[in-house]
């Protein structure tokens, strides 16, 4: 019966291939299977690869001595509560793109292509792990939203590597304003005191390896505050993961 209802499925993806023509994730243009981008597109992103600050994925300095740890001048100041961190891209031109329509245009379709190259891009900080949580949304802008992006993710990356989820694990408590144009330490500011553990989730968090999903990451404010609650909550490592890195710290 399994393999029965495996090829209806199939069929029925065939068949919506045909009615809708997978699309690339950045632009119109038809690509062989949904969650990719077209060759230019794909030519126009910068995959997070080596060279990167370990527990916040910037980029180091070129002339960093040998065997000097792998950390940025910001972390090593810095150090932020999370073990490690990993992001797919860098959150520039299409990447960007893909990350504003699924945040603020409706297509949450798009959190699987992403979710499958966090996956890849976080598969050291997920072969061990146990749990993945998503950074929350405050339960006004996910009404106005319809959905929390970080959540899409971890469902997706889930998908691939069979970690439970948990989504509401942790809670914005108090609502905040839009981010995007303050300093890392106005961030830190208006985000104290913003999370909280759901009650009854201790039990899900207590020994925990956790995994945190979001889809950007730029001062770290909202990591730091999600980590210290998913510690609060009783996991005993936290790591992070993002689908993509605004650029360095260190020039913002």
């Amino acid at each position: 019966m399994g393999h029965v209802k495996a090829m209806f499925g199939r069929v029925g993806l065939a068949v919506l291939d045909i009615l809708l023509p997978p699309t690339c994730m950045a632009c119109e243009t038809q690509v062989q299977v949904q969650g990719q981008f077209c060759a230019d597109c794909f030519s126009h992103i910068h995959l997070i690869t080596a060279a990167c600050c370990r527990y916040c994925s910037a980029p180091l300095r070129s002339d960093q001595p040998w065997g000097t740890p792998e950390a940025c001048d910001n972390c090593l100041d810095y150090p932020p509560p999370w073990r490690e961190a990993r992001a797919a891209l860098r959150y520039e031109g299409q990447s960007k793109r893909v990350i504003l329509a699924l945040k603020y245009s409706d297509r949450p379709e798009l959190a699987n292509g992403l979710g499958a190259l966090m996956a890849s891009a976080g598969a050291d900080l997920l072969k061990d792990a146990e749990l993945l949580v998503p950074v929350p949304l405050h339960p006004a802008r996910l009404r106005a939203r319809r959905y929390n992006q970080s959540g899409l993710l971890a469902n997706a990356i889930s998908k691939v590597t069979g970690i439970p989820v948990s989504q509401d694990a942790i809670v914005r408590i108090t609502p905040t304003p839009s981010l995007g144009d303050l300093s890392a330490e106005q961030r830190a500011r208006v985000l104290h005191g913003a999370f909280g553990v759901r009650l009854g989730r201790r039990v899900t968090l207590t020994g925990k390896r956790v995994v945190l999903i979001d889809d950007v990451l730029t001062s770290g404010a909202t990591a730091r505050g999600c980590t210290q609650t998913l510690f609060y909550g009783g996991a005993t490592r936290v790591d992070l993961l993002v689908a993509t890195r605004v650029g360095d710290p260190r020039r913002r």
